[in-house]
């Protein structure tokens, strides 16, 4: 059973490591230089810090994908983050968010009395939703809709009032402001405004808070390292600067793709670029007369390597603006850049030494921003730049511009020039329409072979959600060619 993956990013290798294990003989292809996708490191030769996803959440996840990988959990090598991380606000307060329920507590009652017991009620009712979510929602495909719209479903979406958004749920907990802001702003993970977001994305903060958030040593990218060498070992085969340049049908089943003009056959394909452009492989002219999909959030992102160290900066930092709302407006709603940022600061020097020299920092700043390709990066981006560290250096970093040795800049304009849909960040965009059933499926149309995952595809966004697709696809693909792949398996024995 011959299986080709589009795409050698987190989905797809995992996703090959799964097949191999069902006895598939898989190549992935992927048109960049190497592997990961978002998932690589930045790097001067100095300073090493991760391009993109830096937050590690529902680490169980990830341990049970690997797990069916094959691959020993000595092999994830975490790092707990406790505190979690600050929330810095305009007027100079701060809030910081704890893994251990008793310093949160102390946190609460110092800075806002009267909200914890609302902390409470709302770790109790997220923990049944999360729960009965994880085992409807994100270990389910809905390839076939009726799985989807059954009763016990539509019950759930409307006991977790899905239908609401994630600050408005959030506000029913939490009556201070300041805490509304810090537990919806979760959203932007995965490229979503608190103010459109389904309520349900409220399993987020809630997470963060019952299973922690964690640090890859080493760095995220260093996932893609292990997955690579698994592969290797293996006999998965990985072909780099190899762009697929259409997917080949015969009928309602592919036979194969064309890779630089020349075609190669093969039993299945799973498409783990940005889900979009699936249908330019398949020359599917029908769809650009379609409503197209709204696109996630982009991201301004901004890597530096300083000169100096900040002892007391913990690990993750969210520095919120005056009006959180005026500039979730303006990036989702007006689309324009917004005058006073927000951003998220990852300063991972302060739980491992290898991103810098000694006495040295790498720093990482993402600063959300509209997707699409109306605004002039080129014109707009040093202002941005500009504001954006001389606000970090008021707030966090004292003598940050004095200190910068190494700066880099990326924008939407170099995500959409990678493959990134409209340069967003996150896949498309986590709306209601565009989740759960409602979103691209493993097996997105009714073509016999093809199969797509990755961040645009259900249950999502967000590395161990997208991993735990790869092991929903795998499972699809187990009921559906499970014994052609184990015969494969045991002619080759």
């Amino acid at each position: 059973m011959k299986t080709a993956i589009i795409g050698a990013g987190i989905g797809g290798l995992t996703t090959a490591l799964l097949l191999e294990r069902q006895g598939h003989q898989v190549t992935v292809f992927e048109q960049q230089a190497g592997p990961g996708g978002r998932m690589q490191y930045e790097t001067d030769g100095t300073y090493r810090i991760d391009q993109g996803p830096t937050i590690v959440l529902l680490p169980d996840m990830i341990r049970n994908v690997l797990d069916k990988c094959a691959i020993p959990q000595e092999d994830l090598k975490l790092i707990k983050c406790d505190p979690l991380y600050n929330i810095h606000y305009a007027d100079g307060t701060a809030y910081t968010k704890y893994a251990d329920p008793a310093e949160q507590k102390k946190e609460l009652l110092a800075k806002f009395p009267n909200q914890a017991p609302q902390f409470d009620r709302f770790m109790h009712d997220m923990e049944n939703i999360y729960r009965i979510g994880v085992s409807q929602f994100l270990e389910q495909g809905f390839s076939n809709k009726l799985r989807f719209f059954t009763t016990s479903n539509l019950r759930f979406l409307y006991k977790s009032k899905a239908y609401r958004d994630v600050h408005s749920f959030i506000s029913d907990y939490f009556t201070e402001p300041k805490l509304q802001d810090a537990y919806a702003l979760q959203s932007l993970y995965i490229g979503g405004s608190p103010y459109t977001t389904p309520a349900i994305y409220g399993l987020i903060s809630y997470s963060e808070h019952a299973h922690g958030i964690w640090y890859v040593k080493g760095g995220y990218a260093g996932l893609i390292e292990t997955l690579v060498s698994y592969c290797e070992e293996r006999g998965v085969t990985l072909q780099y600067n190899a762009k697929v340049d259409k997917i080949r049908k015969n009928g309602k089943r592919v036979s194969g793709i064309e890779v630089d003009g020349t075609s190669q056959p093969f039993d299945n394909i799973v498409f783990n670029g940005d889900f979009p452009a699936i249908h330019s492989l398949l020359g599917d002219n029908k769809v650009k007369k379609k409503k197209q999909p709204e696109a996630s959030s982009g991201c301004l992102l901004i890597y530096a390597g300083t000169n100096r160290c900040w002892d007391e900066l913990q690990t993750h930092q969210f520095v919120l603006p005056d009006n959180f709302q005026f500039n979730m407006e303006a990036i989702f709603e007006t689309r324009t850049i917004p005058e006073d940022p927000s951003f998220y600061l990852f300063n991972p020097g302060s739980i491992d030494a290898t991103c810098a020299p000694e006495g040295k920092s790498a720093l990482y700043f993402l600063v959300p921003v509209p997707s699409g390709d109306h605004i002039d990066w080129e014109m707009e981006q040093d202002l941005l730049v500009e504001r954006v560290l001389h606000k970090a250096e008021q707030t966090l970093l004292p003598g940050l511009l004095e200190s910068i040795e190494w700066l880099k800049v990326r924008t939407p304009d170099d995500a959409s020039k990678t493959g990134l849909y409209q340069g967003g960040s996150f896949g498309i965009a986590p709306n209601l329409l565009q989740s759960g059933g409602f979103r691209p499926q493993n097996k997105p149309f009714g073509i016999e072979g093809l199969y797509a995952v990755g961040a645009s595809v259900h249950p999502g966004g967000g590395v161990p959600i997208v991993m735990q697709g790869a092991k929903n696809l795998s499972d699809l693909m187990k009921r559906e060619v499970g014994d052609n792949a184990q015969e494969t398996v045991r002619k080759s024995v």
